[in-house]
C-alpha cells in the first residue's frame, strides 16, 4: 500500500491509515447501498432490500454457474430479485463481516469478507468473497456480484 492510500475497514467510515492511525471518512453512495441491502437482510425486510435495487438490476449471487444460476446469466429484474429472495435469503439467519471496503469512486465498492448463513436445518454456511455493488446517480443498485466458490463453500459447511 502506498503512503497515500488507505485501507477502508469494515462500512462505517473509519479508514486504517499506512502508519496505523484513522480517520474518518465520508462513506460514498455505493457503501451506503451495500450497509443498506445488509441491514435489510439481517432485518428480514424484504421490501426495503428490493427497494435498494434499481428496476433493471442484476444479482449475480454467486457470479458464473452454479446450481442458485445454472445458466450464469445471474437474477434480472426486481421479480427475480425477489424470489433470489424467497429461495435463498429469507429461510436462513444470515449475518455478515465485511473486512475490508474498496470504494472505486461514489459509484462502485468492492466489500471484502465473509456472509454467514444459518439455515432451518441447521446447517450453517460461511461464504468467503468478494461482494461488489454499484449504484446509478439515485443511490439504487444496478449490479450486485458476489464472487465466492459455491463448491468449496458447500464442501465447508458445518450440519
Amino acid at each position: 500500500m502506498d503512503s497515500g492510500s488507505a485501507r477502508r475497514g469494515g462500512l462505517g467510515g473509519i479508514s486504517i491509515l499506512p502508519d496505523g492511525g484513522t480517520t474518518t471518512m465520508k462513506q460514498t453512495a455505493a457503501q451506503l447501498a451495500a450497509e443498506r441491502s445488509m441491514d435489510a437482510v439481517r432485518k428480514k425486510d424484504r421490501e426495503a432490500w428490493l427497494n435498494n435495487f434499481a428496476d433493471d438490476a442484476c444479482v449475480e449471487d454467486p457470479v458464473g454457474v452454479s446450481p442458485l444460476d445454472p445458466k450464469g446469466s445471474g437474477q434480472r429484474g426486481k421479480e427475480a430479485i425477489g424470489t433470489f429472495w424467497d429461495t435463498m435469503i429469507a429461510p436462513g439467519r444470515i449475518e455478515f463481516a465485511i473486512r475490508e471496503s474498496w470504494p472505486a469512486g461514489d459509484k462502485a465498492v468492492a466489500n471484502v469478507g465473509s456472509i454467514f448463513n444459518e439455515m432451518p436445518d441447521g446447517t450453517k454456511i460461511e461464504a468467503k468473497g468478494v461482494y461488489v455493488y454499484h449504484v446509478n446517480d439515485e443511490g439504487k443498485v444496478t449490479n450486485l456480484r458476489a464472487y465466492w466458490d459455491y463448491d468449496a463453500t458447500l464442501a465447508a459447511s458445518i450440519k
